[in-house]
């Protein structure tokens, strides 16, 4: 739901807000007053193209914003575009400057109008005058079907993506041969030269040079152990000499005075300990000078692993990695035969699979398109218009047509008169006929969605409708069927509306009223929702034109009083 919408400096709004609610949220106001202007604020911030013509006259920047309530679709777009979403709304702002240039901003974090683009479907649907944005093209017609039957597309959309799956593997199998055999000597010597290394360990290299670094220093380091055996156990004054004395002489007390058991202890442990260290002194003194060729041997084999990490990777382990994957490709290669009959037998079956599913999904669509089209041209009919509507239900059944929803083309044809044959939707020349067609198409979606006719109670879509002058070309009682049906749809899902007559205006939950007025010797626009008592004298103005009269305040409070 579109709870807010703000403009500044933005064509001959200097600074405008609106707070929209739930339900039907109208916007009237005098020929000219710029009512279509806060539309196009919202749809520049739904992706809509920028022009700095819209930045008011004098000013260096237009600025545009509005909040709407976070669906759960709008969010994983976020987290895709990796935008923060840290509460239930979700905030896009967009700035126009006069020199052409613009930002734009989601969540108060720089994003992109492509960004904009994404979340439009999920936030809102504009249905402007000769534009339809986020259009209501075969895609748009083929989710609304599928809502009115209650169809899901999970089944087929698994379906599809495991024929998929089996068929780029396929692909890949069977492409560019001559090049994968190539490969295939690549991959062999790769995986022969790491293999042949031998590569003990993921850490070979590290302890290698631990190696390295002993043998490098070992005269010195032989002296130093060596000097160590001698003041820890060889020479008369060694430490092992000195603490085996004292032993005796504390054990001596000992035998007098219970004091010194504990102290006896320690003595006898640091012996021991002592003996332990000259016996790792002495082996290593021994070991250090056992292989004289040992120094060579290791950077030997350290140059070796160096030329692997080189070629390979920036560590053993990556190394140990890419033969591995070299290995598993050689053996797809060396395989190929058999894996092609494997998968082409799985392809086929996946295939088979899927042609099931999307029939079975064929039938489902052409059935809702037969209770749908009755229903909405009916619905039609009701707004001042003679039309015939049908919604033609088309299998696309080469593989090259499949897709994660089906194989069905969906289209919307109408003849809005008499004798004419039916064309596509988009192709009706009225843009306020277009709005009432959509118009009409919701509410009967949205009738069934909430439990009409007998069927089971669906979610409710979250977008915001918005259908800018739906009411060209009516009047009178189509007028008052429009209203209606705006209010019918308004249940579902909160809708804006533009509108130049009472008999819609009177229907709104909320009213808002665009003024012109001229400020300080410049004109400027206003918008700002009106009380109950000023929305009687607005539709009486509506009525009867700028004088009210006593007939025409009567008038417009019998209306409201009737919407309601």
């Amino acid at each position: 739901m579109l709870l807010e919408l703000r403009a500044e400096n933005y064509a001959v709004i200097d600074r405008a807000v609106a707070t929209f609610g739930l339900g039907l949220n109208l916007l009237t106001g005098e020929t000219g007053a710029g009512k279509s202007i806060l539309i196009d604020a919202l749809a520049l911030l739904l992706g809509g193209k920028a022009s700095p013509d819209v930045v008011r006259h004098g000013e260096e920047k237009a600025v545009v914003s509005c909040v709407f309530e976070l669906t759960p679709g709008a969010a994983a777009i976020l987290e895709s575009n990796g935008i923060d979403s840290e509460s239930d709304h979700i905030l896009l702002r967009r700035e126009i400057v006069a020199n052409g240039k613009g930002r734009v901003f989601v969540n108060n974090q720089s994003a992109t109008v492509g960004v904009l683009r994404q979340l439009a479907p999920e936030l809102a649907l504009v249905h402007s005058q000769g534009e339809t944005l986020g259009s209501f093209d075969q895609a748009q017609q083929r989710i609304l079907l599928d809502r009115f039957g209650g169809l899901s597309i999970y089944a087929v959309a698994d379906a599809f993506s495991a024929w998929r799956a089996t068929t780029d593997k396929l692909n890949e199998l069977q492409s560019a041969e001559q090049d994968r055999l190539r490969m295939a000597d690549l991959w062999r010597f790769q995986s022969k030269e790491i293999d042949q290394a031998g590569l003990a360990a993921e850490d070979e290299d590290a302890q290698l040079e631990a190696e390295k670094r002993v043998l490098g220093n070992a005269e010195k380091l032989y002296t130093a152990a060596m000097s160590a055996h001698e003041l820890l156990y060889e020479s008369e004054s060694s430490a092992e000499s000195a603490l085996g004395a004292a032993l005796k002489h504390v054990e001596e007390l000992a035998r007098y005075d219970t004091r010194f058991l504990e102290p006896a202890q320690q003595l006898a442990a640091a012996k021991a300990i002592v003996e332990d260290v000259d016996a790792e002194v002495r082996d290593f003194a021994d070991n250090v000078h056992a292989a004289p060729g040992r120094l060579e041997e290791i950077e030997d084999r350290l140059a070796a692993l160096d030329r692997l990490k080189r070629k390979y990777g920036q560590t053993l382990k990556e190394v140990i990695a890419f033969g591995a994957e070299a290995a598993r490709q050689l053996s797809e290669v060396e395989n190929r035969d058999a894996l092609l009959i494997e998968l082409k037998a799985k392809e086929e079956q996946d295939a088979a699979a899927y042609r099931v599913v999307a029939a079975q999904f064929t039938a489902s669509r052409t059935d809702a398109a037969k209770r749908l089209e009755k229903l909405a041209e009916a619905q039609i009919n009701d707004l001042a218009m003679s039309t015939r509507f049908h919604i033609q239900v088309t299998p696309e059944k080469s593989p090259e047509q499949w897709t994660a929803h089906g194989w069905d083309q969906v289209e919307c044809l109408i003849a809005t008169n008499a004798g004419e044959p039916l064309k596509p939707l988009h192709e009706i020349a009225s843009g306020g006929e277009m709005s009432r067609v959509m118009l009409a198409l919701k509410v009967t979606v949205e009738e069934a969605a909430s439990g009409g006719s007998g069927r089971k109670k669906k979610s409710i879509l979250p977008r915001t409708l918005v259908f800018d002058e739906i009411d060209i070309g009516i009047g009178g009682r189509a007028a008052e069927a429009v209203g209606r049906k705006l209010k019918t749809l308004a249940k579902g899902q909160q809708v804006l509306c533009i509108t130049h007559l009472p008999q819609i205006a009177a229907f709104g939950d909320q009213h808002f009223l665009i003024e012109k007025t001229e400020k300080r010797g410049r004109t400027q626009t206003d918008v700002r929702r009106m009380e109950d008592s000023e929305r009687t004298k607005e539709i009486a103005r509506m009525l009867s034109g700028a004088k009210l009269t006593e007939t025409s305040l009567k008038h417009a409070a019998h209306l409201l009083e009737t919407s309601r």
